[in-house]
């Protein structure tokens, strides 16, 4: 199929007619408005594409993971980066869009004065054209060689604007598809990007990374031992075969200090030097404790709280059960008997019926 030319298109019925240039100027003009169109539109990609690829290196290397181990460590380091990478190429992507309008531009330029020399033939022309017109009747016989050379700068002139529109629409086809390709190929390298993220990301085993941070910073296998009970009044010789009265031992001396009362019946009692077998038992110093100020009664008690014998010459008392207090001694132990069984109790456990 043959191309249509602008020359054999847009001829006028009269020669001083100018329809035809006035389309072609005005295609010209819209040309013209749809390189500034264009470019436009690419100044604002390459700012968006800049401003975009900078975020991303931020956001690449304002984000944690420090505090991670192992495998999840690894893939969050791959990820950042993986986006610090995805935000450089955007950012090569807006440097090689600001060379594409660079050259859109000295396009545009090149246009403006071939345009200009256009418009001045043109002009030319239709200045010979009027002209013509004006000799028309006074030289009749040059009318055919004035009509001859207008139809020759007019068939320049079309070939002229032919030639801006055929390179306009070229450079205009070839800026967008090479931008498209630019676009297609970076995100053909954020999937593979992306896609090197996943793997790392699928690598990334919580048990390994328990196990591991286990390993790294265990403190023991072993839990503490149970502290012993130690009975400190076993230290006490034969304390089995002493009488109830007796048989205190350590817990009378403390208790004594405690519940101890220096008055008995109004009267106060010096207390004598304690024997030397009583001294000290290797532990503790031994306190004297008058046993024989205890005060005998026979009275029925109320237990208030639980209370399990530490000593054999201890009884064990619940909450609620009612006991016969057969001593009520000044060191705060009593002597109370219950179901038959006798022994010591702390006085400060029972209260009166």
């Amino acid at each position: 199929m043959t191309q249509l030319q602008f020359k054999d298109a847009f001829w006028c019925k009269e020669f001083t007619f100018h329809t035809g240039y006035e389309v072609l100027v005005q295609r010209l003009l819209d040309g013209r408005k749809m390189c500034k169109d264009v470019e436009d539109l690419l100044k604002q990609r390459a700012q968006a594409e800049e401003r975009y690829g900078k975020e991303l290196v931020q956001i690449a290397r304002k984000a944690g993971g420090q505090t991670e181990i192992n495998t999840l460590k690894a893939a969050f380091e791959s990820l950042k980066q993986q986006i610090e990478n995805v935000g450089n190429s955007h950012i090569q992507l807006a440097v090689m869009l600001k060379d594409e309008l660079k050259g859109i531009e000295e396009f545009r330029e090149r246009q403006k004065e071939q345009r200009k020399k256009s418009q001045n033939k043109a002009k030319q022309c239709r200045d010979a054209a009027n002209e013509a017109e004006k000799v028309y009747k006074q030289n009749i016989e040059q009318l055919d060689k004035v009509r001859t050379g207008w139809e020759q700068e007019h068939i320049k002139t079309c070939e002229v604007f032919q030639l801006q529109e055929c390179d306009r629409i070229t450079i205009l086809r070839n800026s967008l598809w090479v931008h498209c390709n630019q676009l297609s190929t970076q995100c053909v390298k954020d999937d593979e990007l992306y896609e090197e993220v996943r793997v790392s990301l699928e690598k990334c085993v919580v048990e390994s990374d328990i196990d591991y941070f286990i390993k790294t910073k265990m403190t023991g296998t072993q839990p503490p031992g149970a502290i012993g009970y130690e009975n400190y009044y076993d230290r006490e010789p034969n304390r089995t075969h002493r009488s109830p009265t007796q048989s205190c031992g350590m817990m009378k001396r403390f208790s004594g200090l405690l519940h101890g009362n220096s008055k008995n019946n109004g009267e106060s009692v010096i207390p004598s030097a304690p024997p030397l077998a009583d001294k000290t038992d290797g532990v503790y110093a031994s306190i004297f404790v008058n046993e024989q100020a205890g005060i005998t009664s026979s009275q029925d008690y109320r237990v208030l709280y639980d209370y399990t014998a530490q000593n054999m010459d201890e009884l064990d008392i619940s909450e609620g059960d009612i006991v016969v207090v057969i001593e009520e001694r000044e060191d705060g132990w009593w002597t109370a008997e219950r179901n038959g069984q006798r022994g010591y109790v702390p006085g400060s456990y029972l209260k009166k019926l």
